[in-house]
Formats: structure tokens, C-alpha cells, sequence
């Protein structure tokens, strides 16, 4: 089996469930850029544009995980794990209202888990 590059808690499968019922199929996007810098978001699937610029690290909770390219340089050594906080972050994440944001934890992949890593998709072959 193949290192997942990207986990996600018990506690934030529990709002993607909650925010599944509500808007349908999901998708979550990380980047480097504006609003809370490298914060994932959620989005209704399709809702965010993907493109070259962004790559496919795998599935969350039935959700495809993109994030941007060059955010994936920095963090490509390491195994996200997608969980929540109390607080309200300035994106447009569908769980805002709720008063919580996802977060991203990140640690280093041993040797072993880097060499045996799940490949990545460029965004634009997602779409």
C-alpha cells in the first residue's frame, strides 16, 4: 500500500459529513496565497477552477485534496493530516459559519514512507 500524503482527523470527518448534507460533493484546495495563506478550504465540488498550476495529492473523506504547486515544493517531504480549530478564518471555506476552520498538521515521511509514496496528479488532469 502506498503512503497517503494526505489524512484526515476523526473530528474533521465529522464536519465534511455535516457540510456533505448540506452542499453535496466536496473538494478542498491548499495555497500559499491570499486570504489565511496556506489554510485548506472547502469548496462544492468544481466550485474552485484547477489548472497546471495545482496538483492532486490524493482523497480526504471522499473529498480530492489539490493543492498549489508551489506550495506542494515546500511541502512535499511531508504527510498532512487535515484537522479542525475553533475559530473563524477570513477564506471562503464552506465551514466558516460554523466558527471553526480546518487546519493542516504536517510531519516529516521516514525513509521508508517517502520511498514508497501515492504519485500526484497535476490539477488540470483532475478537472
Amino acid at each position: 500500500m502506498k503512503t497517503p500524503r494526505v489524512l484526515i482527523t476523526a473530528e474533521a470527518v465529522k464536519v465534511v459529513n455535516q457540510l456533505k448534507e448540506r452542499f453535496g460533493e466536496l473538494m478542498f484546495h491548499q495555497s500559499g496565497g491570499c486570504c489565511d495563506g496556506s489554510q485548506p478550504m472547502c469548496f462544492e465540488k468544481g466550485e474552485f477552477k484547477t489548472g497546471e498550476s495545482d496538483v492532486l495529492l490524493g482523497e480526504i473523506s471522499g473529498c480530492e485534496f489539490f493543492m498549489s504547486r508551489d506550495q506542494f515544493e515546500y511541502w512535499q517531504h511531508t504527510q498532512l493530516t487535515i484537522g479542525v480549530t475553533p475559530g473563524r478564518g477570513s477564506s471562503f471555506s464552506l465551514e466558516i459559519p460554523m466558527g471553526i476552520r480546518f487546519i493542516t498538521h504536517s510531519r516529516m515521511y521516514s525513509a521508508a514512507e517517502e520511498e514508497n509514496l501515492s504519485e500526484v496528479r497535476s490539477g488540470a488532469a483532475a478537472a
